[in-house]
């Protein structure tokens, strides 16, 4: 559809049936196409895409069943809706199996067949939407789109690139924070099962006394508040992925459950007297020692065995470095273009040395919280030391050279900020400064002018009581 407007193809060959469609079509506010036959229908489609075609069945040069199967094998297939006066049963089910949207019989009510075409244009824009944020969520979670500087990251991501396209249950351990289910986002949205759903389930967020019926489903009448039958989040993954979040909160009853639905691949909903397939990825995570946890009997051995397939454990922020400027800069891209007008965020100096500094307890989620805090606070777009909480402010400064690793500064660089910092720590005094430096004078303003005019500014002029000498 263009601005609203549905393109509608008519394909008739009675000349009276077919105007009277395209003008009933055009009053109703859609631009229509017609042809006098299934040859010319389908020539007109592959020429200029269409939203709907409405055919008729019996036609003499190709009858409607050849078109649909052609008119569905283009690339963008349009809607189609079948028309004909040999209405059946085993008609309607032959042109539905081949693709039509609808079928409706002659003779019949304007009104009815706007009605069953209101309802196919509907259809057919919920499914570009869908296909439109399906195509978005496989872009916002493909590898690129995942910041992995460090080496121990870029090793987490080799491995998801490597096993996404597996059928096998994978199992996250890591910190809470690291960004687990990114990565089992990662995992679905970059394996055949893209198109399936994914679903995720926190259970240390659920009842205890609940979780049963919220992963399996249950039947009306299954217990006191169950009015309705409901189907479980493994019947809703069917085809898909599903992570289960917190697996180590699982007490030991429902692990054994869990368990026979991974083997079994079929679950049975509280109260039902048969089983259902389901056909489902697992994807687990926790932020606990499980092989502590079987020592100590709170969790299934063969359980264990069975979510750990593959593991992949991911590093702390606080172990990488590299990743934390990265990260940032990628958040505030993102609030960044939420804005309207867009705004350009950025962090000052200052900024990233704190948050280079800082040992983020909290992992990647508290550093996404701190820079969300900073750019409520900050004045205009550039994010300085002052917007951010003071607990993080208070830690220790981090070693330069560590600091400069993270930032992969060239020794270009390092030497330019170590010199200006000095400058500035001997309050802008440029005989000081050269001084503690090791330089002449005449060497450390000719390396100031350097980087005044690397920055576009005018280059810095001799304190009132320094001379050149």
């Amino acid at each position: 559809m263009t601005d609203g407007v549905a393109s509608i193809l008519v394909v008739e060959d009675d000349d009276a049936m077919r105007d009277l469609l395209v003008e009933e079509l055009r009053d109703a506010g859609h631009r229509v196409l017609s042809a006098p036959g299934g040859s010319l229908g389908l020539d007109v489609a592959r020429a200029e895409p269409v939203d709907l075609v409405i055919t008729d069945l019996r036609m003499p040069d190709l009858d409607g069943f050849d078109l649909i199967r052609d008119l569905t094998a283009l690339p963008d297939q349009p809607h189609i809706v079948m028309i004909t006066a040999f209405g059946s049963i085993e008609t309607a089910i032959k042109a539905v199996k081949l693709g039509a949207y609808d079928y409706i019989t002659k003779p019949f009510e304007i009104d009815e067949l706007l009605l069953v075409v209101g309802k196919a244009l509907a259809e057919r824009s919920l499914r570009r939407q869908v296909a439109r944020l399906q195509r978005e969520v496989e872009r916002q979670y493909g590898f690129e789109n995942i910041i992995a500087r460090s080496e121990a990251m870029k090793e987490v991501l080799a491995l998801v690139s490597r096993i996404a396209g597996s059928t096998a249950s994978v199992l996250i351990t890591g910190e809470s924070g690291t960004g687990k289910e990114l990565i089992a986002r990662a995992i679905h949205y970059n394996s055949q099962r893209a198109r399936g759903p994914f679903v995720a389930v926190n259970l240390a967020a659920v009842p205890e006394t609940l979780i049963e019926s919220e992963l399996f489903g249950h039947k009306k009448g299954a217990f006191t508040d169950a009015r309705a039958d409901r189907a479980g989040l493994f019947a809703e993954a069917d085809g898909g992925t599903i992570f289960l979040d917190e697996i180590g909160e699982l007490a030991l009853p429902l692990q054994a459950k869990l368990l026979r639905v991974l083997q079994e691949h079929e679950l049975r909903p509280l109260g039902a007297t048969k089983t259902q397939r389901v056909d489902v990825r697992v994807v687990a995570a926790t932020n606990r020692n499980l092989e502590t946890m079987l020592a100590e009997g709170t969790f299934r051995e063969d359980l264990y065995y069975r979510l750990n397939v593959i593991q992949l454990d991911l590093p702390p922020l606080r172990t990488r470095p590299e990743d934390v400027l990265p990260l940032a800069e990628h958040f505030l891209a993102q609030v960044g273009a939420k804005h309207a007008p867009p705004r350009r965020l950025r962090l000052a100096a200052d900024a990233q040395q704190i948050l280079l500094g800082y040992g983020w307890p909290g992992n990647v989620r508290e550093l996404h919280n701190v820079l969300e805090r900073g750019v409520a606070l900050c004045q205009g777009e550039l994010i300085r030391a002052d917007d951010l909480p003071t607990h993080v402010k208070e830690k220790r400064p981090a070693d330069f050279l560590q600091v400069a690793l993270a930032r992969r500064m060239s020794l270009a660089e390092l030497e330019r900020e170590y010199i200006e910092r000095v400058l500035d720590d001997e309050g802008g005094n440029k005989t000081r400064a050269a001084q503690r430096l090791g330089l002449d004078r005449k060497t450390l303003y000719r390396k100031l002018e350097e980087y005044a005019k690397a920055r576009g500014e005018a280059a810095p002029a001799p304190s009132p009581d320094e001379s050149m000498g």
